[in-house]
């Protein structure tokens, strides 16, 4: 997975005014990106833009960062793989196939490993190949991964019996491969996409009937420390009434947020105002989860 536009920019800005003359082929000609003034004498309205975020193949995009787009998640797509007893100081592979491989133009996720249990020490492609596959938070026990089908593909190309990729993982304590390995939304929303551009949850089903998907998670906010302000991001794997409280280390509550949330990735900013400067705890609680950790004020 390449992390930045190499080939181009994150977002373009096209005059408001514009008009493609061939609106089905954007890149009929060279479109403006600017507006040109000359011997400006006073105050001009109407020269707007619009920004074409880069990469938003299908108007999901969170430009702000603040909140899940909400949408119909219609089924799940499932990765199948043994699920496996493993001792300490064993090597594992650990292979993925999809049996509805077929019936989806592409999937993404984050594949999440408790570093604590177990590492990755080797990435075997198969129908995902390396270009599919981002390991810049490898060391954390995450793994982003976005496959898509190739355009010039028949849906019969791939079938569900062919190895997608496998995971050679050696276990660093005795555990149990499904207590250790699942789907998360940290870097990658986990999501599936059917052949008629309906989005689909996407799960780890194990051999022994568990099934993984992207439960509760709050992670850490970012920029940790902050002086001005931060964001809370989490998983929310339903809808709910979301309940964030700021506490110092006394254990006083010094911020308390109420909001009702859809399912999905969420970032709750969190301005400085009268937070006091040192260790704050943050909990981020609905009626089912609760999961705490520690931010940074600095003056």
């Amino acid at each position: 997975i390449d992390t930045q536009f190499s080939n181009n920019t994150s977002w373009r800005f096209v005059p408001q005014n514009y008009a493609f003359p061939v609106p089905s082929n954007p890149w009929f000609e060279t479109f403006p990106e600017v507006i040109n003034v000359n011997d400006l004498a006073g105050e001009l309205t109407d020269q707007d833009f619009i920004g074409v975020k880069i990469g938003d193949l299908n108007g999901s995009a969170q430009p702000n960062a603040l909140e899940a787009e909400p949408r119909n998640l219609e089924g799940i797509f499932k990765l199948n793989t043994a699920d496996i007893a493993m001792k300490a100081g064993s090597e594992y592979r650990v292979a993925f196939t999809a049996p509805e491989i077929g019936k989806i133009q592409g999937y993404q996720l984050t594949l999440s490993l408790d570093p604590e249990a177990a590492e990755v020490t080797d990435l075997v492609y198969g129908v995902a190949a390396e270009e599919n596959f981002g390991m810049r938070f490898a060391k954390e026990g995450m793994i982003t991964t976005s496959w898509h089908r190739s355009p010039v593909a028949s849906v019969e190309a791939t079938t569900g019996s062919d190895e997608l990729f496998s995971l050679v993982i050696r276990a660093t304590t005795d555990a149990q491969l499904s207590d250790v390995l699942g789907v998360s939304s940290r870097y990658t929303a986990a999501e599936a996409y059917d052949l008629n551009d309906a989005t689909k949850d996407v799960a780890i089903n194990f051999t022994s009937g568990v099934v993984a998907t992207a439960g509760f998670e709050l992670y850490q906010n970012t920029p940790n420390p902050f002086k001005a302000s931060t964001q809370i991001g989490f998983n929310l794997p339903e809808a709910a009434q979301v309940t964030l409280t700021i506490q110092d280390a006394t254990g006083k509550v010094v911020r308390l947020v109420r909001e009702d949330l859809g399912k999905g990735q969420h970032n709750l900013t969190v301005d400085r105002g009268n937070l006091p400067a040192g260790v704050l705890y943050y909990t981020v609680s609905t009626d089912k989860y609760t999961a705490t950790k520690k931010m940074i004020v600095v003056e």
